[in-house]
């Protein structure tokens, strides 16, 4: 906040006013906030007609262990699986599928809906994204399909949203705690 006075007394003036990607983004950053997942930290935010319907962050299913207590084999045991594999034995939730299992729990409906999410879905969280209607992708960090040879099926998928999946640019201000990726080159750097 700058310290420029609006005319009302004591109260400063935002310093600039954010458009609507950055701010349901920024809603999706602080819903990631709750995620407790030891790989990545998804954070996701599904909108309709302008308004929020739903949210979710990544974690395990409700009352059971959450990841930081040890309780996804995958998570527990991150050195044994390459980023994108063994996502069969993972028992997380991802942040994407969370917010549409909220919609559905409550009979709100996605379809035309977008998703602002602060990772590129991954290729399920995609498929769900499809099967459910939503229209569009917003994410904050990019997420890599790991293994180039199926890469293009991944491309293919996310090719169908009518209104794309798009980058939003802005500073994320958590990005080493929530991007595997991220976390794994500073502590390289560290060394």
């Amino acid at each position: 906040m700058s310290t420029k006075s609006n005319g009302t007394i004591g109260m400063p003036e935002p310093t600039a006013r954010p458009d609507v990607d950055e701010y349901m983004m920024g809603i999706a950053i602080a819903v990631r906030a709750r995620a407790n997942c030891t790989g990545n930290r998804i954070g996701a935010v599904i909108v309709k007609d302008g308004r929020i319907v739903s949210t979710g962050y990544n974690g395990t299913p409700y009352d059971m262990p959450n990841c930081d207590e040890g309780g996804c084999e995958r998570c527990a045991n991150r050195d044994r699986y390459e980023s994108g594999t063994a996502y069969d034995l993972c028992i997380c939730v991802h942040g994407e599928q969370n917010a549409l299992l909220a919609a559905a729990r409550f009979g709100i409906a996605c379809e035309g809906a977008i998703i602002y999410t602060t990772m590129r879905p991954c290729f399920g969280c995609t498929k769900e994204l499809l099967q459910a209607k939503i229209v569009g992708v917003r994410y904050l960090n990019e997420w890599v399909y790991p293994d180039p040879e199926v890469r293009s099926q991944y491309d293919r998928l996310q090719a169908r949203f009518a209104e794309g999946v798009k980058p939003v640019r802005m500073e994320d201000p958590d990005a080493v705690w929530a991007t595997t990726n991220l976390r794994k080159k500073s502590a390289s750097e560290v060394k």
